[in-house]
């Protein structure tokens, strides 16, 4: 059973940073494409960064230029580097980890808020 720990979430004023790590110990991480979701209160969740097994990168509009996601296959980690945060930044950030042929697997999350 695949265990997907999020960490580096907290409480940040608008225009700071934060890294997440995504620690996923319990999968053959290299054959996983990875990517970070976040669940806002009241909202969908809704993708904001991935990266495949290969190493392509999409970066959802809204956190282009702000947000870097990386891998650490020697780790089993991805990290979700943000700068420049804003108040709609807010929400829980969830790890997701896919295998094509496989079920995917989530993380708990990690809150983020961006608040003055």
């Amino acid at each position: 059973q695949a265990h997907l720990v999020e960490s580096g979430g907290g409480l940040v004023q608008p225009g700071g940073s934060l890294t997440l790590s995504c620690a996923a110990p319990g999968i053959t991480f290299r054959l996983y494409d990875m990517a970070w979701y976040r669940q806002a209160p009241g909202q969908e969740r809704e993708l904001v960064a991935s990266i495949t097994r290969a190493g392509r990168i999409d970066v959802a509009a809204p956190a282009k230029g702000r947000f870097t996601i990386s891998r650490d296959n020697e780790k089993s980690t991805i990290y979700l580097q943000m700068r420049d945060l804003k108040p709609e930044d807010t929400g829980v950030y969830i790890c997701y980890a896919n295998q094509y042929g496989s079920n995917p697997h989530w993380g708990q999350g990690t809150q983020v808020t961006i608040s003055s």
